[in-house]
């Protein structure tokens, strides 16, 4: 009797909803951050983000998370929940927003970033969105969402704590404990410690700086660093390279800036549009006349001014990067110049910053880029910190490369989470939890959507496998003219070649190629081959052959065949 007391309570048991947890990107790379929780009917999104192409995806603008999932089971999707509004958190928005149109819940700069991005694209009227304060919740379906302060390299960045039918998952989005913040209140820690006392199922948390020792310094330290810089460049005009969104930062500038008497431009596309939307919304503050268009700086002694720029990341068409190739149209270096470089190259950047350091060294500018930026993510010692907090149950780390979530599946355990009770996921896996357990139970499709201009997902491997061959070792292009009833040859074959060899100091090998290609055309159609397809195909062949055995390069050979 007992032991069919137990099968019926396993079978119950396996019969309930459990919670999923399917990480649709933001795993195993930096950037493109989108999670989907799902219990029953109910399923809400945190965060919407896009990644940068890699140097291999050649001609491609943005990289987006796969929302075939999404898509799929869009009736039960109550909404996308938002941490902060870093790219890598929101930029995937207007493009997942076209496909699934459900409310939008960020905090109040969050949201206005937001808005600018669906401005452009016409959609605010389309889109339902929701401001929300530190401490609301908001009910979406099975759950319930409730928005924590914490700091980060951007105001208004929120943890959440999801509260759910088998338990409250945590989930810290992007960030540091940051005790003396620039713009408002320190990170909420008493909510975190209330919800660790209480009980929480699992834990979310940043990985990005997990194999960083210590504690992350506080923003403060690099207004320190300003005001020592400007008093050591008094003679020389001073340019600022930061991330556009990380407001602190830029207040920080402006706040030496008129502390020594300069005259600020903004210049970047970015920056002008978060440093507008900021100061509308009242979280960075600007002193009356320190601030002045780009149209006006010759007005003022170089000395005396101040530029804060995009191009930290040597981006090739960032401000920064156009005025070191001597192709931005207001601004030239000189050697007066102090270049600041406040961030730190995102890993895969380091060439290109290497690049526009050495361009405005060559320019005689004076480069600075030590103690001038400190990160927006949590150290070892934070985490510690976080995780003696909350004491979760499971620990489940999100946001890094794989090495950056084995760094805090470390300190998980160290913390006294069983090594059994620490996951780390896969972009794609589905992670159920019960009240006592937890386990990677399948998988969903996910992946990266390449957006090129205004084509999303049209471009995939293959496109992407012909533009790096033709990067590599160019194309011959051969156009021929034939009668198809006569099957005769008609007019050429013609040759021409781009990315392959110059031409005009190769005219020997080019007419041997041609030579080829004519003896390859005249064996098919004196064996009566009337199949373009199986022409195509032995020019190509015979073409292929006789390049590599003389030049050893593999270019990529398109025949076209035009009919009379």
């Amino acid at each position: 009797m007992r032991r069919v007391l137990k099968q019926a309570e396993k079978q119950r048991q396996s019969d309930e909803p459990r919670l999923k947890i399917i990480p649709l990107g933001g795993l195993e790379q930096i950037g493109m951050n989108m999670t989907v929780f799902e219990y029953d009917d109910s399923i809400i999104v945190v965060d919407c983000g896009l990644a940068f192409p890699s140097d291999d995806m050649l001609g491609i603008d943005l990289v987006i998370p796969d929302i075939t999932y999404l898509k799929d089971n869009i009736q039960k999707v109550k909404g996308f929940v938002i941490t902060h509004g870093h790219e890598d958190h929101i930029g995937a928005l207007p493009y997942v927003l076209q496909e699934l149109n459900v409310p939008i819940y960020a905090t109040k700069l969050t949201m206005g970033i937001i808005e600018h991005k669906l401005k452009e694209r016409g959609m605010t009227r389309s889109t339902k969105r929701k401001v929300m304060k530190y401490g609301q919740s908001v009910n979406l379906g099975c759950f319930r969402v409730e928005f924590i302060r914490t700091n980060h390299s951007i105001a208004d960045a929120a943890a959440f704590a999801i509260f759910t039918p088998v338990g409250t998952i945590v989930h810290t989005g992007d960030f540091k404990i940051d005790y003396t913040p620039v713009f408002g209140d320190p990170v909420d820690l008493p909510r975190f410690a209330e919800l660790g006392k209480k009980g929480v199922l699992a834990l979310m948390a940043d990985s990005t700086n997990a194999i960083r020792e210590g504690f992350t310094m506080s923003e403060r330290a690099v207004g320190r660093t300003f005001d020592r810089l400007f008093e050591e460049n008094k003679d020389r005009r001073i340019i600022v390279a930061t991330f556009a969104s990380n407001v602190d930062r830029v207040q920080q500038i402006i706040n030496s800036s008129y502390k020594y008497g300069r005259k600020v431009v903004v210049e970047g596309r970015s920056m002008v549009n978060i440093i507008g939307i900021a100061n509308e919304l009242g979280y960075i503050q600007i002193p009356d006349g320190t601030l002045v268009d780009i149209s006006q700086l010759n007005n003022y002694p170089l000395e005396k001014t101040v530029l804060i720029t995009t191009g930290s990341q040597g981006e090739s068409m960032a401000a920064l990067s156009r005025m070191a190739a001597d192709i931005h149209k207001k601004v030239s270096i000189s050697a007066n110049d102090a270049i600041i470089f406040s961030s730190t190259p995102i890993p895969g950047n380091e060439k290109a910053v290497a690049q526009v350091i050495n361009e405005l060294s060559a320019k005689g500018a004076k480069v600075i880029f030590q103690d001038t930026h400190v990160s927006g993510h949590a150290c070892k010692e934070d985490l510690k910190l976080i995780y003696s907090l909350v004491k979760p149950r499971f620990a489940l780390p999100v946001h890094g490369e794989y090495r950056h979530l084995m760094a805090q599946s470390e300190i998980a355990q160290e913390m006294g989470v069983p090594k059994d009770n620490v996951f780390i996921m896969r972009s794609g896996n589905v992670m159920e939890l019960s009240e006592d357990s937890a386990q990677i139970t399948g998988n969903v499709t996910a992946g990266p959507v390449l957006v090129d201009g205004l084509g999303v997902g049209d471009v995939g491997n293959i496109v992407l496998r012909d533009r790096q061959n033709l990067a590599q070792n160019g194309i011959i292009i051969v156009v021929l003219t034939l009668d198809r009833k006569g099957n005769q040859l008609m007019a050429g074959p013609d040759i021409v070649s781009r990315g392959f060899v110059y031409v005009r100091e190769s005219e020997n090998l080019m007419e041997e190629a041609h030579a080829v290609v004519e003896e390859a055309v005249w064996k098919c159609l004196d064996k009566r081959v009337s199949d373009w397809g199986k022409i195509k195909s032995v020019i190509r062949d015979s073409l292929s052959d006789y390049i590599w055995k003389k030049m050893k390069r593999n270019p990529m050979i398109l025949p076209i065949i035009m009919e009379i």
